[in-house]
């Protein structure tokens, strides 16, 4: 019989909950674990130890973009782990500069920097925000701004930057120096704006999800998103956008600023960048490319396996013309029920 793994939502702290086992005693116990032990998957499908087989729409919470064993994927990592993993960064890194290129040429971005995930990503993208700050202020206090209902991760400055207040409790005092506002509310952006300037404050930047996840799967509104890009320009502050999971053609398109008609100072990426590998990016355009030697790094980030794993993701998805098909079986799946085009 074929089953179907799913979850409330990707990065929800509940995964699992419903008809949950315990957690392995020599496991910290920070997941809800659903009584299932895959053993092997293909494609879309996986296979618990029982021989059940089952189709996957967690996709190992958004990160799987090609499958399971994808064979390209295969190939590629293989002939990787021939030559070199891993080397350290204060050396050139041939697979990281391929993927750079990849990424600056297919998007809006000028430079590229490496980490390990999509909190990692976020927290690279507060600190870029934060130095931006610290060059603009006139010894005035940086903010940042964030949506209400967001999630960018578990991390701390990330952590602080969500606007969900049952992930800070047990957390507290979060990191100071954020303000949230109405997701698609400009009103609630404006006001905060005008308040910020009456406190001698200065908006270093805003930090926002394409797509609200966790805030109920909430698309954001083009207007609104105009309206951002004109305020960030108007009062020089950075719009850097979170694209952990729009990004890599979650949206049909493959970013999902894309799908907005305007383009950010920045945004990061993870999750489905590296098919199931462990990569996070943070993209710049000019007006962010602030980073010097010493500001920020990373041990792994951008090692020559990850790097790999990404440009195969990125290739195969251009190769197989994946993006095309999703929207031509988004029409037909409108056709099929009914749905207005």
């Amino acid at each position: 019989m074929v089953k179907l793994v799913d979850a409330p939502h990707s990065k929800c702290g509940t995964l699992g909950y419903v008809g949950s086992s315990p957690t392995a005693p020599t496991l910290m116990n920070t997941y809800s674990r659903f009584n299932i032990t895959f053993k092997r998957g293909k494609g879309c499908w996986l296979w618990d130890k029982n021989g059940n087989k089952y189709l996957d729409a967690v996709s190992g919470i958004a990160t799987c973009s090609l499958g399971h064993s994808n064979g390209a994927l295969r190939r590629s990592l293989s002939k990787q782990l021939k030559k070199i993993q891993h080397v350290s960064n204060l050396y050139h890194i041939e697979e990281q500069t391929k993927l750079s290129e990849w990424l600056t040429e297919n998007s809006c971005a000028e430079a590229a920097f490496f980490c390990n995930s999509g909190a990692e990503a976020n927290e690279a993208a507060i600190k870029l925000i934060r130095k931006y700050g610290s060059k603009i202020t006139n010894n005035k206090e940086s903010i940042i701004l964030a949506a209400e209902s967001s999630f960018h991760g578990r991390t701390f400055a990330a952590l602080s930057a969500t606007g969900q207040p049952k992930y800070h409790q047990g957390f507290e005092p979060l990191l100071s120096g954020f303000k949230f506002f109405k997701y698609n509310d400009f009103e609630s952006v404006k006001n905060i704006f005008e308040e910020c300037e009456k406190s001698n404050q200065t908006i270093a930047g805003i930090l926002i999800e394409p797509i609200q996840g966790e805030g109920g799967v909430i698309p954001g509104n083009k207007k609104f998103f105009k309206q951002l890009r004109e305020i960030c320009d108007q009062k020089n502050s950075l719009l850097i956008f979170d694209e952990v999971q729009s990004g890599v053609g979650r949206t049909g398109k493959m970013w999902g600023y894309e799908n907005l008609d305007i383009e950010p100072d920045g945004f990061t990426l993870a999750k489905g960048l590296g098919g199931g590998h462990a990569i996070g990016a943070l993209l710049v355009g000019k007006k962010a490319n602030l980073f010097v030697p010493g500001d920020h790094a990373s041990t792994f980030g951008g090692n020559p396996f990850a790097c790999t794993a990404a440009l195969t993701i990125l290739n195969e998805i251009k190769r197989m013309n994946l993006l095309h098909n999703v929207l031509i079986e988004k029409h037909s799946d409108r056709r099929r029920v009914g749905y207005p085009r």
